[in-house]
This record gives C-alpha cells, sequence and structure tokens, in this order.
C-alpha cells in the first residue's frame, strides 16, 4: 500500500522532496492551484497545451524515488459560477487533463466551492499544538461577506453538470480519474453566497449519477465525511466497494458538525485501525494521504506532525495490509 503527500508550487524543490522520501512517501500530490501567482506563465487557465511541464515535473519526482500519483487544481470559478467565459475554461481544463494523461499521470483532485474553507477560531490541544476547528454558532455571528451575485442551489447543480458532462468523457479517453474534494465544512448550504452541493453522500451520489464514470470519483476526505454526521465506516465501505475512493485523505477529527477539531491521528472519534481494515475489505489499495495534521508551535518542530502522520499509516498500512 502507499502513502501520499502533497506539495504546493512554491514547495516543490529537491530539499522538500528528499524530506518525503525520508519520511516513506510513496506518491506525490502536487497542488497547483496557486502556481500561476508564483509564476504567470504557467496559468494552465490559457489553455495551452502542457504536456512537457507535467512530465519535466514527474521526472522530477522519479528522481527521488517517488510517483508523481496527482495533481490537484481547483475548480475555476468560470466554470464552477457559471461565467460568460466558462465554455472557453472548460476546454482549457480538458486540454490540461489531456496533458496530464500524456505524462501518465493518473489522477487529478479538484475541487467545486468557489469561496474556498470556512474555519473559526483554533482550540489548542496536545501539547500547545492548534487545531484547525469549525464551530457554527461563532462562524454564524461573523459570517464574510456574501458572493454578489447570490448562486443557488439548482444554478451550482447546472454548473457542476456542465462541467461533468464535456469533462469526464476526455478524462476517459486521457486515462486520468477526477477525484472531488467534499465542501469543508460539509455544509449543505451557502455559507458565503454560494451554494455547496458537494457536502452531503446524497450530494455525491446525485455526481455520480450525472456522469456514470470510474473517471467521475471521490477525493475521499475521512475528516469532511466524518463531519458530515454520518457512520464513516459504511461510507467507506460504500464508495470503496464502488471504487469511487481514488485517493484518502486519512485524518481524524473530534465532534461533528455543527463543531468540529481536526486532531492527531490517535485522538479523533475514528478508530484508524478499523476504518484501514474496511478499506482494505472495500478493495481500496491507496494512497492513503495524511492531510491537515494540527499545527506545532515549537520553533524547532518544523513538519514534525507530517513525519508523525506518515509513521503512524505506515505502521497501520504493514498492520492491516500484511
Amino acid at each position: 500500500m502507499y502513502i501520499q503527500d502533497l506539495l504546493n508550487w512554491a514547495q516543490f524543490n529537491d530539499e522538500h522532496l528528499s524530506f518525503f522520501k525520508a519520511i516513506g512517501i510513496d506518491y506525490l500530490c502536487l497542488d497547483i492551484r496557486s502556481m500561476h501567482r508564483v509564476d504567470p506563465s504557467l496559468d494552465l487557465r490559457d489553455g495551452r497545451e502542457s504536456t512537457h511541464f507535467f512530465e519535466a515535473a514527474k521526472a522530477k519526482v522519479e528522481s527521488h524515488g517517488m510517483v508523481l500519483h496527482s495533481i490537484f487544481m481547483a475548480g475555476w470559478d468560470e466554470i464552477a459560477l457559471g461565467l460568460a467565459d466558462r465554455d472557453e475554461k472548460i476546454e482549457a481544463w480538458c486540454t490540461m487533463l489531456r496533458s496530464i494523461g500524456k505524462a501518465e499521470i493518473p489522477a487529478l483532485g479538484y475541487n467545486f466551492k468557489p469561496t474556498g474553507n470556512f474555519r473559526t477560531t483554533s482550540a489548542k490541544g496536545r501539547g500547545g499544538a492548534m487545531y484547525s476547528t469549525f464551530d457554527y454558532d461563532e462562524f454564524s455571528q461573523a459570517r464574510p461577506k456574501p458572493h454578489e451575485p447570490a448562486v443557488s442551489e439548482a444554478q451550482m447543480w447546472e454548473h457542476m453538470s456542465y462541467f461533468l458532462k464535456r469533462v469526464i468523457p476526455v478524462a476517459e479517453e486521457a486515462k486520468v480519474r477526477m477525484a472531488l474534494h467534499p465542501d469543508d465544512p460539509p455544509i449543505p448550504e451557502a455559507l458565503a453566497g454560494v451554494a455547496q452541493i458537494a457536502s452531503t453522500l446524497d450530494q455525491y451520489r446525485k455526481i455520480f449519477d450525472i456522469s456514470p464514470s470510474d473517471a467521475n470519483g471521490m477525493l475521499f476526505c475521512q475528516g469532511c465525511v466524518t463531519e458530515m454526521g454520518v457512520n464513516v465506516y459504511d461510507a467507506i465501505q460504500e464508495m470503496g466497494s464502488k471504487n469511487k475512493i481514488i485517493f484518502v485523505h486519512f485524518r481524524n477529527v473530534r465532534g461533528a458538525l455543527p463543531s468540529f477539531q481536526e486532531v492527531f491521528l490517535d485522538e479523533g472519534d475514528v478508530d484508524m485501525y478499523r476504518a484501514m481494515q474496511i478499506y482494505r475489505d472495500a478493495g481500496f489499495n491507496g494512497p492513503f494521504m495524511m492531510d491537515h495534521t494540527p499545527r506545532l508551535p515549537q520553533t524547532q518542530a518544523g513538519w514534525a506532525g507530517r513525519g508523525y502522520a506518515v509513521g503512524y499509516i505506515r505502521g497501520l498500512i504493514q498492520s492491516v495490509y500484511r
């Protein structure tokens, strides 16, 4: 079984790659959401053919003895909000898919939440570590300025359907699986003027029905699914047995909506050993990916939280999948 971790474009260098290799990472996910802000010449929204770019990134990862398994890209606002130039941007997305496929990178993680993630005051936990936290009551007292014009649930479903019906056939042809990350927090309402439609398992089932294909899958964020208030073990079994889990954000949380904290892997509400057993029994073979580890305050801590999470996941893999 495989462990994956993520670097954004600004972190994509030999120092970080060698660190990942040292702590036992097998696969890399390259986050290119903000790449154009670092280097405007690398803005894939303009529709440029980018096979060479992805091949070069793949070769760099392979030079460190790892595999570039996935790319992560935000669903562009022009597409998610149904703006006037969405057809142009959907064609650019298809060009990106073809380029990823030609480079033989098997997965593209993405989201469809133009207003982003939402959090409230962080809680302090073990050893002074700060836990990313969401509390609905606190959030409601100081909501962010809403997007104008507001975008209804019906409009968001039209935008999602329009998008998937055009890109999933291209993803199939390119042999790239698209993995949709849940809304975060997964609340099926408009938190900032835009309805959220990747917040429940029923919404995911509808998304899969829009364009039935193995290329239309899920980035199974175990934390977000737990936060939904559902039985996370049943959700793993369902989505895993349907071959809808492309990769996993293997993280633990304490609490579910309306209030939760993202805690260390060993102290949350989910039995992580039991969860991994269910992934195995459902036929999922990885990769598992650390996500949102608590922020360590100590000046020398660096990326110790990542190392701790990777070691924990490796131990579970060796116990469960052997």
